[in-house]
């Protein structure tokens, strides 16, 4: 049995579907490959750091490398299932909740990359303040 041929423009319109799927099915294998923290660990999603400074200059490799290690600025993904639970330790509840952005301590947690993308596995207690928009923030 032969393939169905398709003129030009539905051939495309099903190919942009395909890849769409795809797409679809490797965003839910990542989030699938997604570490659980475990007790009072938090999973913290890093920023891309920008490869050009706002001038438009490059930065080089170096600074891009160092500026992701020490970045202070993160997205919270996932949390143990103890963050924040000590009253004595936290008594007016936790600090942050899954989806915020917040400040954290320069080179806290265990660094590491999954498919490209920079994380960090930090202690409840490292996060320093949440922040609404976090495009500006750099450590000083």
């Amino acid at each position: 049995m032969s393939d169905l041929v398709l003129p030009g423009y539905m051939a495309e319109e099903q190919a942009a579907k395909k890849d769409e799927a795809s797409e679809q099915e490797k965003a839910e294998q990542v989030a699938k490959q997604l570490p659980a923290p475990q007790g009072f660990k938090m999973l913290i999603g890093l920023p891309k750091i920008e490869a050009k400074y706002e001038s438009g200059i490059l930065k080089a490799d170096a600074i891009v490398r160092q500026d992701e290690v020490a970045t202070v600025v993160g997205f919270v993904i996932k949390m143990g299932p103890d963050c924040y639970k000590d009253t004595a330790r936290f008594p007016s509840g936790p600090y942050c909740k899954e989806g915020d952005f917040v400040l954290m301590r320069a080179y806290a947690g265990t660094r590491f990359k999954l498919h490209g993308i920079e994380m960090r596995i930090v202690n409840d207690d490292s996060i320093e303040a949440v922040v609404f928009d976090p495009r500006g923030y750099s450590r000083v």
